[in-house]
């Protein structure tokens, strides 16, 4: 390993548009937070949702690939679906594996390809207060926070999910970041709008650590099917759920396992610097 290495190679991938750097973790990185906020800039960097940085075992059965996500904040967070799935299509093209296992914050996810798009399982969503976390004693159900009535859950992440007649008619660069930084939150809370589309729903996500929207979100659809069915407003355990970026599927079993699935591409290759140049 070349300590003194000035460039880093990365790989780009995105999941219905929800696009990430992939670096591999056993390269020398001394400020992955640094990297994170200039390379994730999309005026004076490359431009992404975040870093991945991956630490792959191959000879594990199946192949694992341990995750963790950089923000363009700099902070970390401890799942995301479209992330997770890129990982595992990233670690399965290294690998010649159809099924490998993602080590996140949140757990170890199985993932596999299915009929060309990779499947992702997500774990069990819970509207537990103390799980999420928010300040509440039970529950926080179709509740008005900031002025904004959500359902809150963690799919993973925290999310704050609201149903509207048209998620295309809402000011989401306006409506969310009061909710996002809400004190009900002492971690703060991605926020999700979700309206009634033929088989499923359709979303927008403004994403806590891009402080902005996205152009989808996998804990965020998986967030929305969990809400749907916990208001009665779905039964069915296969879902479509349809982001700006592309379309996604969550599936439930019957253990209440959220799975996530979607299309994967790799867009190119490329190196930078480890630290800013000096002027």
């Amino acid at each position: 390993m070349n300590l003194e290495r000035e460039t880093v190679a990365f790989e780009k991938y995105h999941g219905t548009s929800n696009d990430f750097l992939i670096v591999d973790a056993d390269d020398p990185v001394p400020d992955r937070s640094a990297l994170a906020v200039r390379e994730c800039d999309r005026e004076r960097g490359v431009g992404a949702d975040g870093i991945l940085f991956l630490g792959l075992r191959p000879r594990a059965s199946p192949p694992r690939v341990e995750m963790t996500l950089f923000q363009p904040d700099g902070g970390t967070a401890e799942m995301c679906g479209n992330g997770a799935r890129c990982a595992a299509e990233w670690a399965m093209r290294r690998t010649g594996a159809e099924r490998v296992v993602v080590d996140t914050p949140s757990g170890a996810r199985r993932a596999e390809r299915v009929d060309g798009e990779v499947a992702i399982e997500m774990g069990q969503p819970t509207f537990a207060p103390e799980a999420i976390p928010v300040e509440a004693d039970e529950p926080v159900v179709e509740t008005e926070i900031e002025g904004l009535e959500v359902s809150v859950v963690n799919t993973g992440v925290p999310h704050a999910v609201a149903f509207v007649d048209d998620v295309d008619a809402v000011d989401l660069e306006s409506v969310a970041p009061p909710v996002r930084h809400a004190e009900a939150f002492p971690q703060g809370t991605n926020v999700v709008l979700a309206s009634v589309d033929d088989d499923g729903f359709r979303q927008r996500t403004f994403e806590r650590g891009v402080e902005g929207e996205t152009d989808s979100c996998g804990t965020g659809a998986v967030a929305i099917a969990a809400v749907a069915r916990e208001l009665g407003l779905t039964d069915a355990a296969d879902l479509a759920v349809r982001p700006p970026g592309g379309d996604l599927r969550v599936t439930v079993d019957d253990r209440g396992v959220a799975s996530l699935v979607g299309p994967v591409e790799r867009e190119f290759d490329g190196e930078v610097r480890v630290s800013e140049a000096e002027s």
